[in-house]
């Protein structure tokens, strides 16, 4: 109590003294800024204990910023990513000159076809009469491929072209479906292995098989019976005007792409014909038919 007074009255004193020599001048006295007491408070406190946040107080968290572009994904879509079969691999067929003779446009070149592993019975070869189911057999060959779009494919072991300059091709349907084999399974071909075994040649010789097992198209008892022989053009029925073989001589020599002889038990022995007109021939011995220039069938034991 006493220091307080003392302390005042000592202020007092010391403010007339000031007044005393200052003649009549103003005081000027300069108000310093307010004092943030909630900084005093936090200058006072304890610096070793942390600042109470209130329960209440939400802390916001700055999200980064938002990137207006969408992001760049993979496409997922199977169905537009499947690489489309070009064009190109189908070709038209223009016209059907026979069961196993096809003209296709390849590229703008109209290019003829010889079906690789099948024999449809002669409907065209001047060199021979219109054969039992030829026409049967160029009539669906018409009906499936005729201004249709087909796929192709060669077989290395047959060569790119016959010696007629004929592309040698297997032809498939536009539903997949491989239409040599096709013709023979339905009876309206017979299995051909010429010089080499083809790549199809197991499946063609089952369906050959089937067709025959079921007497189907040309293996009927009331069309062929499995045998490609002529037709009377009058009549329509069948009559083998084939040469008849000499005594003993059995061995069938037969043009094709070129000439060639079976011998009995040979598969193609039963549905070959001898037409002599055509240069035909039956021959005794092998050594008779090699020593003319003919050569063995492929497909002979």
């Amino acid at each position: 109590m006493n220091k307080k007074i003392i302390t005042i009255f000592g202020a007092m004193a010391l403010l007339a003294t000031l007044g005393a020599g200052c003649d009549n001048r103003e005081i000027v006295i300069i108000n310093s800024p307010p004092v943030n007491e909630a900084v005093l408070e936090i200058e006072n406190s304890n610096i070793n204990e942390p600042p109470v946040v209130s329960e209440n107080k939400k802390t916001e968290v700055s999200a980064p910023p938002v990137n207006s572009a969408p992001p760049q994904t993979t496409n997922t879509n199977t169905t537009a990513n499947l690489k489309t079969e070009p064009s190109a691999d189908l070709f038209l067929v223009s016209s059907v000159v026979d069961g196993d003779t096809v003209k296709v446009n390849i590229g703008g070149t109209v290019e003829t076809l010889r079906l690789i592993g099948i024999d449809t019975p002669e409907t065209v070869d001047p060199r021979k009469p219109v054969q039992c189911f030829g026409v049967e057999a160029s009539n669906k060959a018409k009906e499936l491929l005729t201004g249709k779009s087909v796929r192709l494919e060669a077989d290395s072991t047959q060569g790119e072209r016959d010696i007629y300059g004929r592309l040698l091709r297997y032809v498939f349907l536009g539903d997949g479906r491989n239409f040599n084999k096709l013709m023979i399974e339905q009876g309206y071909a017979y299995e051909y292995t010429y010089n080499t075994p083809y790549k199809y040649q197991t499946e063609f010789k089952q369906a050959e098989s089937y067709a025959r097992t079921n007497k189907l198209g040309l293996w009927a008892d009331d069309t062929c019976a499995g045998v490609a022989t002529p037709v009377s053009a009058d009549s329509g029925t069948n009559t083998n005007t084939s040469a008849d073989a000499p005594e003993g001589c059995v061995i069938k020599g037969n043009i094709s792409t070129e000439k060639i002889y079976h011998l009995p038990g040979c598969d193609s022995y039963e549905k070959t014909v001898i037409d002599e007109s055509a240069g035909e021939r039956w021959f005794c011995t092998e050594e008779e038919a090699l020593a003319a220039g003919w050569r063995k069938a492929k497909n002979c034991p």
